[in-house]
Protein backbone atom coordinates (compact mmCIF):
# COMPACT_ATOMS: atom_id res chain seq x y z
CA UNK A 1 0.00 0.00 0.00
CA UNK A 2 2.94 2.44 0.66
CA UNK A 3 5.69 2.92 -1.84
CA UNK A 4 9.28 2.29 -0.56
CA UNK A 5 10.11 5.64 -1.72
CA UNK A 6 13.13 6.92 0.83
CA UNK A 7 12.99 10.58 0.02
CA UNK A 8 10.85 12.93 2.01
CA UNK A 9 6.98 13.57 1.63
CA UNK A 10 7.69 16.28 -1.62
CA UNK A 11 3.87 16.66 -1.79
CA UNK A 12 1.84 19.33 -3.68
CA UNK A 13 -1.01 18.17 -5.54
CA UNK A 14 -2.34 14.46 -4.33
CA UNK A 15 -2.80 12.74 -7.59
CA UNK A 16 -3.30 8.88 -7.53
CA UNK A 17 -1.78 6.49 -9.44
CA UNK A 18 -3.88 3.38 -9.27
CA UNK A 19 -2.56 0.30 -11.06
CA UNK A 20 -5.04 -2.35 -12.09
CA UNK A 21 -3.72 -5.09 -10.22
CA UNK A 22 -3.84 -3.97 -7.06
CA UNK A 23 -0.22 -4.23 -5.70
CA UNK A 24 0.50 -0.48 -5.59
CA UNK A 25 -1.68 2.72 -4.83
CA UNK A 26 -0.58 5.63 -4.10
CA UNK A 27 -0.11 9.25 -4.79
CA UNK A 28 2.20 11.24 -7.24
CA UNK A 29 5.02 13.14 -5.46
CA UNK A 30 5.92 16.62 -6.72
CA UNK A 31 9.11 18.85 -5.74
CA UNK A 32 7.27 21.23 -3.39
CA UNK A 33 7.01 20.49 0.41
CA UNK A 34 3.13 20.64 0.98
CA UNK A 35 1.84 22.64 4.18
CA UNK A 36 -0.53 21.51 6.60
CA UNK A 37 -3.19 23.90 5.11
CA UNK A 38 -2.09 22.11 1.43
CA UNK A 39 -2.35 18.80 2.65
CA UNK A 40 -6.02 19.44 4.10
CA UNK A 41 -7.42 20.79 1.18
CA UNK A 42 -5.80 18.09 -1.25
CA UNK A 43 -7.64 15.85 1.39
CA UNK A 44 -11.08 17.42 1.06
CA UNK A 45 -10.76 17.40 -2.86
CA UNK A 46 -9.90 13.89 -3.54
CA UNK A 47 -12.23 12.66 -0.21
CA UNK A 48 -15.00 14.38 -2.50
CA UNK A 49 -14.03 13.23 -5.42
CA UNK A 50 -13.74 9.50 -4.75
CA UNK A 51 -16.64 8.95 -1.99
CA UNK A 52 -18.28 5.88 -2.75
CA UNK A 53 -21.99 7.52 -2.32
CA UNK A 54 -20.68 9.37 -5.66
CA UNK A 55 -20.87 5.88 -7.57
CA UNK A 56 -24.11 4.52 -8.29
CA UNK A 57 -22.36 1.36 -10.45
CA UNK A 58 -21.47 -1.57 -7.97
CA UNK A 59 -17.96 -2.00 -9.67
CA UNK A 60 -17.09 2.33 -9.80
CA UNK A 61 -18.28 2.17 -6.27
CA UNK A 62 -15.72 -0.66 -5.30
CA UNK A 63 -13.13 0.69 -6.34
CA UNK A 64 -14.43 4.62 -5.52
CA UNK A 65 -14.39 2.89 -1.90
CA UNK A 66 -10.98 1.68 -2.09
CA UNK A 67 -8.97 4.86 -3.09
CA UNK A 68 -11.09 6.53 -0.44
CA UNK A 69 -9.48 4.70 2.38
CA UNK A 70 -6.58 5.13 0.77
CA UNK A 71 -6.90 8.23 1.22
CA UNK A 72 -8.12 8.80 4.22
CA UNK A 73 -4.64 6.64 5.51
CA UNK A 74 -2.14 8.50 3.79
CA UNK A 75 -3.65 12.11 5.07
CA UNK A 76 -2.92 10.32 8.73
CA UNK A 77 0.17 9.69 8.04
CA UNK A 78 1.28 12.64 6.32
CA UNK A 79 -0.82 15.31 8.54
CA UNK A 80 1.96 14.04 11.86
CA UNK A 81 5.27 15.01 11.38
CA UNK A 82 6.32 11.76 13.15
CA UNK A 83 4.48 9.63 10.99
CA UNK A 84 6.30 11.12 8.38
CA UNK A 85 9.72 11.15 9.84
CA UNK A 86 9.16 7.43 10.18
CA UNK A 87 7.96 6.66 6.80
CA UNK A 88 10.50 9.04 4.88
CA UNK A 89 13.48 6.82 6.62
CA UNK A 90 12.09 3.35 6.72
CA UNK A 91 8.73 3.24 4.60
CA UNK A 92 5.74 0.91 5.53
CA UNK A 93 7.47 -1.90 7.38
CA UNK A 94 9.00 1.21 9.79
CA UNK A 95 5.02 2.24 10.53
CA UNK A 96 4.49 -1.31 11.04
CA UNK A 97 7.01 -1.68 13.80
CA UNK A 98 4.78 -1.62 17.64
CA UNK A 99 6.29 0.69 20.27
CA UNK A 100 5.88 3.99 18.30
CA UNK A 101 2.72 5.35 20.69
CA UNK A 102 5.72 5.43 23.48
CA UNK A 103 8.02 6.86 21.93
CA UNK A 104 9.00 10.74 22.60
CA UNK A 105 7.68 13.27 20.01
CA UNK A 106 10.03 15.42 17.64
CA UNK A 107 12.53 13.30 17.29
CA UNK A 108 15.23 13.77 14.44
CA UNK A 109 15.92 11.50 11.49
CA UNK A 110 19.27 9.95 13.55
CA UNK A 111 17.02 9.28 16.55
CA UNK A 112 13.99 7.70 14.90
CA UNK A 113 16.36 5.29 13.29
CA UNK A 114 18.07 4.29 16.56
CA UNK A 115 14.71 3.93 18.07
CA UNK A 116 13.83 1.73 14.90
CA UNK A 117 16.52 -0.45 15.24
CA UNK A 118 16.17 -1.11 18.90
CA UNK A 119 12.38 -1.58 18.54
CA UNK A 120 12.86 -4.28 15.63
CA UNK A 121 15.47 -5.70 18.00
CA UNK A 122 13.16 -6.24 20.36
CA UNK A 123 10.50 -7.48 18.31
CA UNK A 124 12.56 -9.88 16.94
CA UNK A 125 13.53 -11.73 20.85
CA UNK A 126 9.97 -11.55 21.75
CA UNK A 127 9.53 -13.52 18.28
CA UNK A 128 11.90 -15.82 18.88
CA UNK A 129 11.50 -16.41 22.55
CA UNK A 130 7.86 -16.84 22.11
CA UNK A 131 8.10 -19.60 19.70
CA UNK A 132 10.70 -21.55 21.29
CA UNK A 133 10.37 -20.69 25.13
CA UNK A 134 13.21 -21.42 26.23
CA UNK A 135 13.85 -22.45 30.32
CA UNK A 136 16.70 -23.12 32.14
CA UNK A 137 17.68 -23.56 35.82
CA UNK A 138 21.31 -23.75 37.18
CA UNK A 139 21.79 -24.95 40.77
CA UNK A 140 25.36 -24.38 42.56
CA UNK A 141 25.45 -26.37 45.99
CA UNK A 142 28.00 -25.11 48.55
CA UNK A 143 28.44 -26.64 51.71
CA UNK A 144 29.59 -24.01 54.48
CA UNK A 145 28.81 -26.34 57.39
CA UNK A 146 32.49 -25.92 58.42
CA UNK A 147 31.95 -22.12 59.20
CA UNK A 148 29.65 -23.40 62.47
CA UNK A 149 30.04 -27.32 62.88
CA UNK A 150 33.46 -27.65 64.10
CA UNK A 151 35.74 -30.82 65.42
CA UNK A 152 35.96 -30.68 68.72
CA UNK A 153 39.92 -29.60 69.28
CA UNK A 154 40.63 -32.77 71.08
CA UNK A 155 39.72 -34.20 67.46
CA UNK A 156 41.80 -31.46 65.48
CA UNK A 157 44.98 -31.46 67.77
CA UNK A 158 44.82 -35.42 67.81
CA UNK A 159 44.66 -35.46 63.59
CA UNK A 160 47.18 -32.53 63.57
CA UNK A 161 44.20 -29.64 61.95
CA UNK A 162 44.53 -26.98 64.99
CA UNK A 163 42.16 -25.08 65.74
CA UNK A 164 43.10 -21.91 64.30
CA UNK A 165 42.15 -22.84 60.46
CA UNK A 166 40.34 -21.57 57.61
CA UNK A 167 37.00 -23.17 57.83
CA UNK A 168 36.63 -25.36 54.94
CA UNK A 169 34.14 -24.41 52.48
CA UNK A 170 33.32 -26.49 49.38
CA UNK A 171 30.73 -26.92 46.16
CA UNK A 172 29.30 -30.64 46.77
CA UNK A 173 26.91 -30.58 44.16
CA UNK A 174 25.51 -28.85 40.96
CA UNK A 175 22.62 -29.39 38.46
CA UNK A 176 21.87 -27.93 35.06
CA UNK A 177 18.61 -28.50 33.16
CA UNK A 178 17.41 -26.45 30.10
CA UNK A 179 13.98 -27.01 27.59
CA UNK A 180 13.04 -25.22 24.75
CA UNK A 181 9.78 -25.89 22.48
CA UNK A 182 10.02 -25.96 18.71
CA UNK A 183 6.39 -25.57 16.63
CA UNK A 184 6.11 -28.20 13.87
CA UNK A 185 2.51 -27.30 13.05
CA UNK A 186 -0.09 -24.84 14.10
CA UNK A 187 -1.04 -27.91 16.37
CA UNK A 188 2.06 -29.59 17.54
CA UNK A 189 4.75 -28.64 19.12
CA UNK A 190 8.37 -31.01 20.25
CA UNK A 191 9.64 -30.00 23.40
CA UNK A 192 13.47 -31.09 24.11
CA UNK A 193 14.69 -31.24 27.67
CA UNK A 194 17.74 -32.28 29.24
CA UNK A 195 19.37 -32.30 32.60
CA UNK A 196 23.45 -32.83 34.33
CA UNK A 197 24.01 -33.33 37.81
CA UNK A 198 26.91 -33.95 39.90
CA UNK A 199 26.98 -34.80 43.92
CA UNK A 200 29.98 -35.76 45.97
CA UNK A 201 32.01 -36.64 42.76
CA UNK A 202 28.63 -38.89 41.33
CA UNK A 203 26.63 -37.23 38.32
CA UNK A 204 24.54 -38.25 35.35
CA UNK A 205 22.34 -36.85 33.13
CA UNK A 206 19.36 -37.48 31.22
CA UNK A 207 17.31 -35.89 28.07
CA UNK A 208 13.49 -36.07 26.81
CA UNK A 209 11.89 -35.83 24.02
CA UNK A 210 8.08 -34.37 24.18
CA UNK A 211 5.38 -34.29 21.70
CA UNK A 212 2.16 -32.32 22.46
CA UNK A 213 -0.61 -32.02 19.92
CA UNK A 214 -3.99 -29.25 20.67
CA UNK A 215 -6.85 -31.67 20.03
CA UNK A 216 -9.10 -28.70 20.56
CA UNK A 217 -10.05 -25.48 21.66
CA UNK A 218 -10.50 -27.56 25.57
CA UNK A 219 -7.48 -29.63 25.70
CA UNK A 220 -3.97 -31.60 24.33
CA UNK A 221 -2.58 -34.36 24.68
CA UNK A 222 1.31 -35.19 25.23
CA UNK A 223 3.74 -37.77 24.95
CA UNK A 224 7.25 -37.86 26.47
CA UNK A 225 10.76 -40.35 25.83
CA UNK A 226 13.46 -39.95 27.97
CA UNK A 227 16.70 -41.54 28.33
CA UNK A 228 19.79 -41.24 31.14
CA UNK A 229 22.03 -43.01 33.31
CA UNK A 230 20.58 -42.36 36.35
CA UNK A 231 16.58 -43.49 35.84
CA UNK A 232 16.86 -45.25 32.73
CA UNK A 233 14.94 -45.05 29.60
CA UNK A 234 11.38 -43.33 30.25
CA UNK A 235 8.33 -43.77 28.28
CA UNK A 236 5.30 -41.34 29.14
CA UNK A 237 1.99 -39.70 28.16
CA UNK A 238 0.31 -36.74 29.84
CA UNK A 239 -3.37 -35.47 29.02
CA UNK A 240 -4.85 -32.01 30.11
CA UNK A 241 -8.71 -31.15 29.74
CA UNK A 242 -10.97 -28.18 30.47
CA UNK A 243 -14.12 -29.89 31.96
CA UNK A 244 -15.81 -26.52 32.14
CA UNK A 245 -14.80 -22.69 32.50
CA UNK A 246 -13.98 -23.25 35.85
CA UNK A 247 -12.99 -26.66 36.20
CA UNK A 248 -10.15 -28.83 34.52
CA UNK A 249 -8.00 -31.89 35.20
CA UNK A 250 -4.38 -33.32 34.31
CA UNK A 251 -3.56 -36.84 33.68
CA UNK A 252 -0.22 -38.44 33.32
CA UNK A 253 1.10 -41.75 33.60
CA UNK A 254 4.55 -42.87 32.86
CA UNK A 255 6.90 -46.05 32.99
CA UNK A 256 9.95 -46.41 34.10
CA UNK A 257 12.78 -48.88 33.12
CA UNK A 258 15.66 -49.86 35.18
CA UNK A 259 18.21 -52.78 36.71
CA UNK A 260 15.24 -53.26 39.00
CA UNK A 261 12.58 -53.84 36.50
CA UNK A 262 9.88 -51.74 35.19
CA UNK A 263 8.36 -48.71 37.41
CA UNK A 264 4.66 -47.85 37.11
CA UNK A 265 3.72 -44.43 37.93
CA UNK A 266 0.35 -42.30 37.78
CA UNK A 267 -0.55 -38.86 38.99
CA UNK A 268 -4.17 -37.00 38.39
CA UNK A 269 -4.64 -33.81 39.35
CA UNK A 270 -8.16 -31.98 39.66
CA UNK A 271 -8.29 -28.16 39.80
CA UNK A 272 -10.96 -25.51 39.86
CA UNK A 273 -11.06 -22.04 40.14
CA UNK A 274 -12.97 -21.19 43.56
CA UNK A 275 -13.28 -17.33 43.01
CA UNK A 276 -11.42 -14.61 40.46
CA UNK A 277 -8.36 -15.35 42.73
CA UNK A 278 -8.37 -18.84 44.17
CA UNK A 279 -7.41 -21.77 42.65
CA UNK A 280 -8.01 -25.14 44.67
CA UNK A 281 -5.80 -28.60 43.60
CA UNK A 282 -6.81 -32.01 44.50
CA UNK A 283 -3.65 -34.62 43.43
CA UNK A 284 -3.62 -38.31 43.38
CA UNK A 285 -0.34 -40.20 42.98
CA UNK A 286 0.68 -43.36 42.75
CA UNK A 287 3.68 -45.45 42.05
CA UNK A 288 7.21 -44.97 43.76
CA UNK A 289 5.95 -42.03 46.06
CA UNK A 290 2.34 -42.66 46.38
CA UNK A 291 0.69 -39.70 48.17
CA UNK A 292 -2.44 -37.47 48.20
CA UNK A 293 -2.30 -33.59 48.15
CA UNK A 294 -4.46 -30.91 48.23
CA UNK A 295 -3.80 -27.30 47.95
CA UNK A 296 -5.62 -24.01 48.21
CA UNK A 297 -3.71 -21.28 46.13
CA UNK A 298 -4.98 -17.38 45.95
CA UNK A 299 -2.97 -14.82 44.08
CA UNK A 300 -3.96 -11.26 43.93
CA UNK A 301 -1.62 -7.62 42.62
CA UNK A 302 -0.81 -7.33 46.49
CA UNK A 303 -0.50 -10.93 47.91
CA UNK A 304 0.09 -14.45 47.27
CA UNK A 305 -0.99 -17.51 49.63
CA UNK A 306 -1.04 -21.12 49.93
CA UNK A 307 -2.13 -23.69 52.10
CA UNK A 308 -1.48 -27.20 51.39
CA UNK A 309 -1.68 -30.69 52.80
CA UNK A 310 -0.33 -34.32 52.09
CA UNK A 311 -1.10 -37.82 53.00
CA UNK A 312 1.95 -40.21 51.77
CA UNK A 313 4.73 -42.68 51.89
CA UNK A 314 7.35 -41.51 52.98
CA UNK A 315 6.30 -37.45 53.20
CA UNK A 316 3.40 -36.55 55.41
CA UNK A 317 3.14 -33.07 56.14
CA UNK A 318 0.95 -29.73 56.31
CA UNK A 319 2.53 -26.14 54.66
CA UNK A 320 1.29 -22.78 54.52
CA UNK A 321 3.32 -19.65 52.93
CA UNK A 322 2.39 -16.15 52.27
CA UNK A 323 4.10 -13.88 49.74
CA UNK A 324 3.77 -9.65 49.83
CA UNK A 325 3.82 -8.09 46.98
CA UNK A 326 4.69 -4.49 47.24
CA UNK A 327 3.66 -1.75 44.78
CA UNK A 328 6.91 0.00 43.93
CA UNK A 329 8.90 -0.10 40.54
CA UNK A 330 11.60 -2.95 41.78
CA UNK A 331 8.62 -5.91 42.44
CA UNK A 332 10.15 -6.13 45.99
CA UNK A 333 8.28 -9.48 47.68
CA UNK A 334 9.07 -10.78 50.86
CA UNK A 335 7.82 -14.40 51.71
CA UNK A 336 8.01 -16.81 54.77
CA UNK A 337 6.69 -20.29 55.11
CA UNK A 338 6.16 -23.10 57.52
CA UNK A 339 6.28 -26.93 56.85
CA UNK A 340 5.91 -29.38 59.24
CA UNK A 341 5.55 -33.05 58.95
CA UNK A 342 7.15 -36.32 60.17
CA UNK A 343 10.48 -35.13 59.28
CA UNK A 344 10.16 -32.20 61.60
CA UNK A 345 9.52 -28.53 60.73
CA UNK A 346 10.99 -26.11 58.30
CA UNK A 347 10.89 -22.39 58.38
CA UNK A 348 11.34 -20.42 55.39
CA UNK A 349 11.66 -16.86 55.05
CA UNK A 350 13.56 -14.50 52.21
CA UNK A 351 12.90 -11.46 49.81
CA UNK A 352 12.97 -10.98 45.93
CA UNK A 353 13.74 -7.42 44.07
CA UNK A 354 14.40 -6.66 40.68
CA UNK A 355 17.64 -5.07 39.94
CA UNK A 356 17.00 -4.36 36.46
CA UNK A 357 15.04 -4.45 33.19
CA UNK A 358 15.61 -8.69 32.69
CA UNK A 359 16.99 -10.19 36.00
CA UNK A 360 15.61 -10.68 40.09
CA UNK A 361 17.66 -11.20 42.99
CA UNK A 362 16.57 -12.96 45.92
CA UNK A 363 17.30 -14.85 49.15
CA UNK A 364 15.88 -17.55 51.36
CA UNK A 365 16.91 -19.30 54.44
CA UNK A 366 15.74 -21.97 55.43
CA UNK A 367 15.62 -23.31 59.07
CA UNK A 368 16.01 -26.62 59.42
CA UNK A 369 19.38 -27.87 59.20
CA UNK A 370 20.24 -24.23 58.43
CA UNK A 371 20.52 -23.56 54.83
CA UNK A 372 20.90 -20.13 53.12
CA UNK A 373 19.35 -20.43 49.47
CA UNK A 374 19.81 -17.31 47.18
CA UNK A 375 17.91 -16.90 43.93
CA UNK A 376 19.03 -15.07 40.77
CA UNK A 377 16.89 -14.79 37.66
CA UNK A 378 17.96 -13.39 34.18
CA UNK A 379 15.59 -13.79 31.14
CA UNK A 380 14.36 -17.30 31.19
CA UNK A 381 17.29 -18.87 33.06
CA UNK A 382 17.04 -19.52 37.14
CA UNK A 383 20.51 -19.80 39.42
CA UNK A 384 20.18 -21.41 42.48
CA UNK A 385 22.94 -20.95 45.29
CA UNK A 386 21.85 -22.95 48.33
CA UNK A 387 24.41 -23.05 50.87
CA UNK A 388 24.16 -25.65 53.50
CA UNK A 389 25.34 -23.57 56.53
CA UNK A 390 24.94 -26.11 59.50
CA UNK A 391 23.26 -29.38 60.68
CA UNK A 392 22.23 -27.69 63.91
CA UNK A 393 19.55 -24.91 65.41
CA UNK A 394 22.62 -22.23 65.98
CA UNK A 395 21.31 -18.69 66.92
CA UNK A 396 24.50 -17.43 65.57
CA UNK A 397 23.75 -19.12 61.93
CA UNK A 398 20.38 -17.65 62.13
CA UNK A 399 21.50 -14.26 62.17
CA UNK A 400 24.28 -14.44 60.16
CA UNK A 401 22.20 -16.53 57.32
CA UNK A 402 19.46 -13.66 57.88
CA UNK A 403 21.77 -10.20 58.28
CA UNK A 404 24.49 -11.36 55.83
CA UNK A 405 22.40 -11.40 52.56
CA UNK A 406 20.89 -8.04 53.58
CA UNK A 407 24.58 -6.50 53.89
CA UNK A 408 25.80 -8.29 50.58
CA UNK A 409 22.74 -6.95 48.53
CA UNK A 410 23.10 -3.35 50.59
CA UNK A 411 26.59 -3.45 49.18
CA UNK A 412 26.32 -4.18 45.60
CA UNK A 413 23.57 -1.67 45.60
CA UNK A 414 25.72 1.19 46.85
CA UNK A 415 28.99 0.39 45.31
CA UNK A 416 27.55 -1.12 41.71
CA UNK A 417 23.97 -1.00 40.79
CA UNK A 418 23.12 2.84 41.63
CA UNK A 419 26.56 4.22 40.14
CA UNK A 420 25.95 1.64 36.97
CA UNK A 421 22.24 3.12 36.56
CA UNK A 422 23.26 6.56 37.19
CA UNK A 423 25.99 6.57 34.94
CA UNK A 424 23.76 5.14 31.98
CA UNK A 425 21.14 7.66 32.87
CA UNK A 426 24.11 10.32 32.22
CA UNK A 427 25.16 8.61 28.85
CA UNK A 428 21.42 8.57 28.06
CA UNK A 429 21.36 12.51 29.12
CA UNK A 430 24.51 13.50 26.62
CA UNK A 431 23.18 11.92 23.58
CA UNK A 432 20.12 13.61 24.34
CA UNK A 433 21.77 16.99 24.79
CA UNK A 434 24.22 15.99 21.97
CA UNK A 435 21.15 14.99 19.08
CA UNK A 436 19.04 18.30 19.85
CA UNK A 437 22.00 20.64 19.73
CA UNK A 438 20.90 22.20 16.33
CA UNK A 439 17.46 21.71 17.04
CA UNK A 440 17.86 24.18 19.74
CA UNK A 441 20.05 26.71 18.29
CA UNK A 442 17.43 26.95 15.49
CA UNK A 443 14.77 27.43 17.95
CA UNK A 444 16.71 30.16 19.97
CA UNK A 445 17.55 31.89 16.50
CA UNK A 446 13.39 31.85 15.97
CA UNK A 447 12.80 33.25 19.13
CA UNK A 448 14.91 36.07 19.07
CA UNK A 449 13.72 37.11 15.99
CA UNK A 450 10.52 36.73 17.76
CA UNK A 451 11.31 38.94 20.82
CA UNK A 452 12.97 41.35 18.90
CA UNK A 453 10.32 42.11 16.45
CA UNK A 454 8.33 45.37 17.31
CA UNK A 455 5.25 44.08 17.02
CA UNK A 456 5.70 41.17 19.84
CA UNK A 457 6.73 44.75 22.38
CA UNK A 458 3.02 44.36 24.13
CA UNK A 459 2.61 40.74 23.66
CA UNK A 460 4.30 37.71 26.10
CA UNK A 461 7.94 37.62 26.08
CA UNK A 462 9.95 35.08 28.45
CA UNK A 463 12.57 37.10 29.90
CA UNK A 464 13.73 34.13 31.87
CA UNK A 465 13.56 30.64 32.77
CA UNK A 466 15.38 27.94 34.70
CA UNK A 467 14.19 24.14 34.92
CA UNK A 468 16.00 21.86 37.67
CA UNK A 469 16.11 21.99 41.30
CA UNK A 470 15.88 24.87 43.41
CA UNK A 471 17.41 25.49 46.99
CA UNK A 472 15.13 28.15 48.79
CA UNK A 473 15.49 26.32 52.24
CA UNK A 474 18.03 28.25 54.45
CA UNK A 475 19.02 24.80 55.93
CA UNK A 476 19.87 23.33 53.08
CA UNK A 477 22.51 26.39 51.25
CA UNK A 478 24.91 24.05 51.31
CA UNK A 479 23.33 22.05 48.49
CA UNK A 480 23.69 23.21 45.10
CA UNK A 481 21.01 24.00 42.69
CA UNK A 482 21.15 22.29 39.93
CA UNK A 483 19.23 24.23 37.41
CA UNK A 484 18.97 24.80 33.50
CA UNK A 485 18.32 28.11 31.12
CA UNK A 486 15.45 26.61 29.46
CA UNK A 487 14.23 30.53 28.31
CA UNK A 488 14.10 29.91 24.62
CA UNK A 489 12.52 26.62 24.18
CA UNK A 490 10.06 28.07 26.34
CA UNK A 491 9.66 31.35 24.47
CA UNK A 492 9.20 28.59 21.54
CA UNK A 493 6.08 27.26 23.15
CA UNK A 494 4.38 30.66 23.32
CA UNK A 495 1.51 30.76 21.05
CA UNK A 496 -0.50 34.09 20.67
CA UNK A 497 0.60 35.71 24.08
CA UNK A 498 -0.27 32.81 26.08
CA UNK A 499 1.52 29.65 27.03
CA UNK A 500 -0.25 26.46 28.22
CA UNK A 501 1.92 23.41 29.74
CA UNK A 502 -0.38 20.01 30.63
CA UNK A 503 0.19 17.97 33.28
CA UNK A 504 3.09 15.94 33.15
CA UNK A 505 6.55 16.20 33.36
CA UNK A 506 8.18 19.07 31.92
CA UNK A 507 11.70 17.26 31.14
CA UNK A 508 10.41 15.87 27.86
CA UNK A 509 9.16 19.15 26.38
CA UNK A 510 11.43 20.50 23.37
CA UNK A 511 15.01 21.98 24.70
CA UNK A 512 14.28 20.70 28.10
CA UNK A 513 16.32 17.32 29.80
CA UNK A 514 16.40 16.22 33.14
CA UNK A 515 19.34 18.01 34.78
CA UNK A 516 18.85 16.10 38.00
CA UNK A 517 16.99 12.50 37.83
CA UNK A 518 15.37 10.83 40.34
CA UNK A 519 15.38 14.36 42.52
CA UNK A 520 12.15 17.15 42.90
CA UNK A 521 12.01 19.88 40.08
CA UNK A 522 10.26 22.94 39.45
CA UNK A 523 10.25 25.66 36.70
CA UNK A 524 11.27 29.56 37.38
CA UNK A 525 9.66 31.78 34.67
CA UNK A 526 10.27 35.50 34.46
CA UNK A 527 8.27 36.84 31.93
CA UNK A 528 6.67 40.59 30.35
CA UNK A 529 3.35 40.79 29.10
CA UNK A 530 1.92 44.26 27.97
CA UNK A 531 4.93 45.76 29.55
CA UNK A 532 4.38 44.91 33.17
CA UNK A 533 6.63 41.64 34.80
CA UNK A 534 5.30 38.51 35.96
CA UNK A 535 7.00 35.70 37.70
CA UNK A 536 5.87 32.41 38.46
CA UNK A 537 7.10 29.11 40.53
CA UNK A 538 5.24 25.47 38.99
CA UNK A 539 5.87 22.16 40.06
CA UNK A 540 7.83 19.68 37.19
CA UNK A 541 4.57 17.61 36.74
CA UNK A 542 1.65 20.66 37.48
CA UNK A 543 -0.16 22.44 34.85
CA UNK A 544 0.75 26.07 33.92
CA UNK A 545 -0.88 28.58 32.20
CA UNK A 546 0.33 32.09 31.65
CA UNK A 547 0.06 34.43 31.32
CA UNK A 548 -2.09 35.27 34.46
CA UNK A 549 -2.69 38.04 36.96
CA UNK A 550 -1.55 36.42 40.21
CA UNK A 551 1.83 36.24 38.56
CA UNK A 552 2.17 40.15 38.56
CA UNK A 553 5.00 41.66 40.28
CA UNK A 554 4.35 45.18 42.38
CA UNK A 555 6.88 48.01 40.68
CA UNK A 556 8.15 48.40 43.93
CA UNK A 557 9.20 44.73 44.17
Amino acid sequence: MFPQNHQSWYILSLKFCYVLNDKFSWFHLSLTVATQDELKAAYRRLCMLYHPDKHRDPELKRQAEHLFNLVHEAYEVLRDPQSRAIYDIYGKRGLDVEGWEVVERKRTPAEIREEYERLQTEREERRLQQRTNPKGTISVGIDATDLFDRYEEDYEDAVGGGGGGVPHVEINKMHISQSIEAPLTTKDTAILSGSLSTHNGNGGGNINLALRRVTSAKGWGEVELGAGDTHGPLLGMKIFRNLTPRFFVTAQCGLQFSSRGVRPGVTTVFARHLDKNTMGYLQWRWGIQSSMNTSVVRDTKSSHFTFAAQLGVPHTFIMMSYQYKFQDEDQTKIKGSVKSGFFGTVVEYGAERKISRHSVLGATVSVVRLSLSSRGFYSNITYFFPIHLTDQLLPSAVFYATVGPLVFYLAIQQLVIRPYLRAQKEQDLEKQQESSASNIARKKQEAESAVSSPGRRWGLIVLNAWYGKFVTDNSRRHERAKVIDVTVPLQCLVKDSKLILTEATKSGLPGFYDPCVGEDKSLKVLYQFRGVMHQVLSGDSEPLRIPKQSHRIDADT
